[in-house]
């Protein structure tokens, strides 16, 4: 009996220590800059987004645009569908947060419109639909009424690993381009390259 006293005894203390020396979490400003591995993260997409949309809009394109429909047969500016962004990386690469963080430069920068595309667009459509069946004739939404985009947004995220002892690169390259809806002509192409250096 006491020999089991001891052995339970002693599992109590093992598993106090064990608890006393668990994970602590602590909450950090998102805005806060993170590079634990050197790997892509969140902080490399904001930076990149910020910067390609800023290449962006300084693009003769938006200049070209506006003198075009300058009659006003459009009021407002160019209408955007941020499309695929294909990650051809060595590494998992969250592409939607890059294409989300894309979306939302070019909605705060007051010029840009930007349209459903991929997902989002079929539920809306899919919305539309039920409507015609389950609300009252008027509120529902109207088919034939979506504003049609002038350009999509398509790119691709590259890199290239290098590594000998404890160092090691990774350099990335972030292509995009702006393709007008009805000619299918490029009218506007930016790339932003991040090399980072990681020693362990």
């Amino acid at each position: 009996m006491n020999n089991l006293f001891r052995i339970l005894a002693a599992a109590s203390v093992i598993a106090l220590i064990a608890g006393c020396g668990g994970r602590e979490v602590t909450r950090t400003d998102p805005d806060t800059v993170t590079d634990l591995s050197g790997y892509w993260n969140e902080t490399d997409a904001h930076m990149v987004a910020d910067s390609m949309i800023s290449q962006c809009m300084n693009g003769r394109w938006l200049t070209d645009y506006h003198a075009h429909f300058s009659s006003g047969e459009r009021i407002s500016g160019p209408v955007i569908v941020v499309g695929g962004i294909y990650n051809e990386s060595s590494e998992h690469i969250n592409t939607d947060i890059f294409m989300n963080a894309i979306e939302q430069a070019f909605i705060e920068s007051g010029e840009i419109m930007i349209a459903a595309g991929g997902a989002s667009r079929g539920e809306v459509r899919s919305e539309r639909e039920d409507q015609i069946v389950f609300a009252s004739p008027e509120t529902a939404a109207e088919f034939g009424r979506e504003i049609g985009a002038d350009f999509v947004m398509t790119g691709n995220i590259g890199s290239i690993v290098d590594e000998e002892g404890d160092t090691r690169s990774i350099y990335y390259k972030v292509s995009l381009e702006l393709i007008d809806v009805e000619t299918a002509i490029k009218s506007w192409m930016g790339s932003l390259e991040i090399k980072k250096m990681i020693e362990w």
